[in-house]
């Protein structure tokens, strides 16, 4: 097996999706709450590229909840926001959502072009995400989605937490400096990741927006036993492993 590291949306070139499986990473927060909808019970996760998508998908009714984020809070309208501490049981169990981030989801339409595979990855589904791509048998691309175009340090430390797992389980290849610089980045930061998703840019805008929590759930590796599949023909989310 070999490993990519995207560090951007912008930077996929056909060779990062031909004939591989592609991990969309979007720590704070989108990916996270994807594996923690899933892990409620939640049926899927349909992803959308602007929020007016949502409200338009949102208006033929039929018990979906619409949820996702605009400069960190919850849409006018929407039901629920970007926290992933939302995602209950309670709320979620055998709904479909529908999902737009600034970030996240536009990352996911970005790469639903061209993969083999594609998946919605974070630091709390690490593991399990990488356990099922060892038995996939394909090379594989991290993307990275970035925030507000620049490259987001979290995501980057979250490629590397699936980098340790896979070269771990399996003769994993790194194909690239920027996969070396996830694999570097994860290592270092392992023993304090609160503290370092906090001093992040989006760790900041996510603390100016009073959502500091959300920096906590999402810096817990592997607490989520959720692989999020992503359907590239309709980019809804659902879980690809057994409960």
């Amino acid at each position: 097996m070999q490993t990519d590291v995207v560090l951007l949306p912008r930077l996929l070139e056909p060779q990062h999706l031909e004939n591989r499986a592609v991990v969309v990473l979007d720590v704070l927060r989108a990916t996270t709450t994807m594996a923690a909808a899933l892990g409620a019970g939640a049926r899927g996760v349909r992803t959308y590229a602007s929020t007016e998508e949502v409200r338009r998908a949102a208006s033929v009714g039929g018990g979906l909840l619409s949820c996702g984020e605009e400069r960190c809070l919850r849409p006018e309208g929407f039901d629920l926001g970007n926290s992933p501490a939302e995602f209950v049981r309670d709320r979620v169990e055998g709904k479909t959502i529908l999902m737009s981030t600034t970030n996240g989801t536009r990352a996911i339409v970005a790469a639903a072009r061209g993969a083999a595979q594609l998946y919605a990855a974070a630091l709390v589904n690490a593991e399990a995400t990488a356990r099922h791509l060892a038995r996939q048998e394909l090379d594989v691309a991290l993307l990275c989605a970035g925030t507000g175009g620049d490259v987001a340090l979290e995501d980057v430390i979250g490629a590397g937490a699936i980098i340790v797992a896979l070269n771990r389980l399996t003769q994993n290849k790194l194909a690239s400096d920027a996969a070396q610089i996830a694999l570097a980045l994860f290592e270092m930061s392992e023993n304090s990741l609160p503290q370092t998703l906090r001093s992040t840019q989006g760790g900041r805008n996510v603390v100016a927006a009073r959502l500091e929590a959300d920096i906590d759930y999402a810096a817990r590796p592997n607490v989520l036993d959720v692989v999020a599949r992503v359907d590239p023909r309709t980019l809804t989310v659902t879980r690809a492993n057994s409960v």
